[in-house]
């Protein structure tokens, strides 16, 4: 059973606020990768060769938005739990491993225009995001099953960042 409703003199985080702390670094981090990867897309980006599986540029924003909305959703469903949930603070640390290294991706590949460092983040974003879902799927399945689109597409990311170091390198 979820206690979410916030009794006085208890120490439960309001709804609204649980939002609030699931929704905002997501978009800080969206936010934060959009920063630095925009201004890389007319020129560098647009320099490099990429394989014939690479999306129209005007995909990204779309997938990456969904995505963002799913990840915020699932994490707010961890949130709702109890604070005293074993596993939930787990949980929700290894939530936000797998966040910083999705937005140091963008750092490394956009920012400091390397595949290869892009690469190396992106593998250890693919463990951590693998590792949030096996904390969250005991908590609430619906939690980590709403993870499983971001892995898919951070897979093929994987994939698209491999080639493209391999194709520039």
């Amino acid at each position: 059973m979820r206690t979410d409703k916030t009794m006085p003199g208890s120490h439960a985080t309001p709804p609204f606020r649980k939002l609030l702390i699931a929704v905002l670094p997501v978009v800080a981090v969206g936010v934060a990768g959009s920063l630095v990867t925009g201004p890389n897309i007319p020129g560098w980006y647009a320099g490099l060769e990429k394989p014939g599986f690479t999306p129209p540029n005007w995909a990204f924003p779309i997938a990456w938005t969904l995505l963002y909305g799913l990840m915020a959703l699932s994490l707010w469903r961890i949130l709702s739990l109890p604070r005293e949930t074993p596993a939930r603070s787990g949980a929700v640390a290894m939530f936000f491993v797998q966040l910083a290294l999705n937005c140091l991706w963008s750092f490394a590949f956009f920012g400091a225009h390397s595949p290869a460092a892009g690469l190396i983040v992106i593998l250890a974003l693919v463990a951590a995001i693998l590792a949030t879902m096996r904390a969250f799927r005991p908590l609430d399945r619906i939690a980590a099953l709403l993870l499983a689109p971001y892995l898919a597409w951070v897979l093929f990311a994987t994939a698209l960042n491999g080639a493209v170091w391999q194709m520039n390198g």
